[in-house]
């Protein structure tokens, strides 16, 4: 079966995980040996233990995820039978333990240490086992929940449409979420914006052979202007959009166009360490947490202590965001009122104030130390923000944007902290100019540049640089 970068990953990391598993099978054979023997009314065989096999390790942990690969183990894990998963695991015992006999006749192996070797063996089958029934299980389920799924549009003609699906594994089609069947014949590119826009679209997947040429680059300029990712089956367009890439769909070939950052380990790695470190950060900073709470409760008291509303996510996807409140109670109704009396510091669609009369005395101190972005910490524990990224926006102000261009901020997790936060946003009162910050991070993004701007964060909180 061809694998897809995606699956591929994916695989890779279910083999590392089956690794680490191995070794705790041996690892529990070598702490059961003596009891068993001790059952068995057999003599001591001295402390040497797992020590002694370690030779065994260094062959059955890097050798038994390879031959499950080989053997299939990692295919098609949703559609996967309890027989067929057993079937698989015994085969690869069967070579496992074909292998160590065979380098055994030649180490002349002690016959004491068998026992380790089938203790091992019967716990690396149960623990590989529950693995996988628990990763079949939890594939399954993200299966059935449809707002889990990838949000997809396929896009052609009905007829190509109609056999691309056909032609595609199940396994493949059961993570999508299929919001369109995109009839580029019959209905016009314009329609394509405002769908991308309105159904949160992750990837739009374009089967057209025959579809005149200059509709389907007007459409993945739709796509490309968003931010959102073309997969074309077909390699008849040539174009100058950023990262052409090819990636695969089943058997099929797609032209991949991103002008977003690909799937890797360094995105993945950004994904663990987002979570691990706001963990850490909610921890330390509990005490803060207290203080702000006690504060806005009596400086401000008969309204909640913490403000949500409603953001655009990745993809204009809306979430809840959250922040301690620094603003009176009906800030939200006063805002109208306040743009007449005072105007807007900024150009564009967004609203930012210098002194904005809303803020209460304690919130004006939570905001000049950014105390009261603290509960966002929880949004990126629960994935709909990243430590670093562009900064999520109400959902009215993403609906006025003036430049379709301007969506392709969305293409990535909002963040905590970003370019614009930490070089100066009092002095950048252009909406053109931040939305080019926020561009150029998202086309040069990389690991170190997330590292370098959480970094450069922490003085920009210390000595309030640029707080509103």
């Amino acid at each position: 079966m061809t694998l897809s970068r995606k699956q591929s990953i994916t695989a890779q990391v279910f083999q590392l995980a089956d690794a680490v598993l191995v070794w705790v099978a041996f690892l529990i054979g070598g702490q059961l040996r003596e009891p068993v023997r001790f059952v068995l009314g057999m003599a001591g065989g001295g402390d040497e233990l797992l020590a002694s096999m370690s030779w065994i390790l260094y062959v059955c942990v890097p050798f038994t995820p390879l031959l499950l690969e080989r053997f299939g183990f990692y295919d098609r894990m949703r559609q996967k039978t309890l027989r067929t998963s057993v079937g698989q695991l015994l085969r690869v015992l069967v070579v496992i333990v074909l292998l160590i006999g065979v380098i055994a006749m030649f180490a002349k192996w002690a016959d004491a240490r068998r026992l380790i070797l089938g203790i091992g063996l019967i716990f690396v089958f149960m623990l590989l086992l529950v693995r996988d029934r628990l990763t079949t299980r939890w594939l399954k389920k993200r299966g059935s929940n449809s707002a889990a799924r990838e949000r997809v549009v396929i896009a052609g003609s009905g007829r190509e449409i109609d056999e691309f699906l056909s032609q595609l594994d199940p396994e493949i089609t059961a993570d999508w979420n299929i919001v369109d069947r995109f009839d580029l014949g019959l209905r016009e590119v314009d329609e394509m914006f405002d769908l991308l826009k309105d159904q949160a679209v992750g990837r739009v997947l374009f089967a057209a052979g025959h579809t005149e040429f200059e509709k389907v680059a007007k459409a993945v300029e739709a796509c490309e202007l968003q931010g959102v990712e073309a997969w074309i089956a077909a390699s008849f367009i040539r174009t100058q959009i950023a990262r052409p890439d090819f990636d695969m769909v089943g058997t099929k070939p797609m032209l991949v166009l991103r002008s977003t950052p690909e799937l890797s380990w360094e995105l993945m790695s950004k994904a663990v360490l987002d979570r691990v470190a706001a963990v850490l950060v909610i921890l330390a900073t509990l005490p803060l947490w207290v203080i702000a709470y006690i504060g806005v409760r009596l400086t401000s008291p008969g309204a909640p202590v913490f403000f949500s509303q409603m953001r655009a996510g990745r993809y204009g996807k809306p979430f809840r965001m959250w922040k301690f409140r620094t603003m009176v109670a009906n800030a939200e109704d006063l805002l109208q009122q306040i743009k007449d009396e005072h105007g807007n510091g900024m150009d564009g669609p967004v609203f930012k104030l210098d002194h904005d009369p809303r803020v209460f005395r304690f919130g004006a101190l939570l905001r000049g130390m950014s105390i009261d972005e603290l509960p966002q910490l929880i949004n990126v524990v629960f994935g709909d923000m990243s430590l670093v990224g562009p900064r999520p926006l109400p959902l009215y102000e993403v609906a006025a944007f003036s430049k379709m261009a301007h969506r392709r901020r969305l293409s990535v997790k909002p963040g905590i902290t970003c370019e614009w936060q930490v070089g100066g946003r009092n002095q950048i009162t252009s909406f053109e100019e931040w939305v080019e910050m926020d561009l150029h991070y998202i086309d040069n993004w990389s690991l170190w540049l997330d590292l370098s701007i959480l970094l450069k964060t922490i003085p920009a909180v210390l000595f309030g640089k640029g707080a509103k």
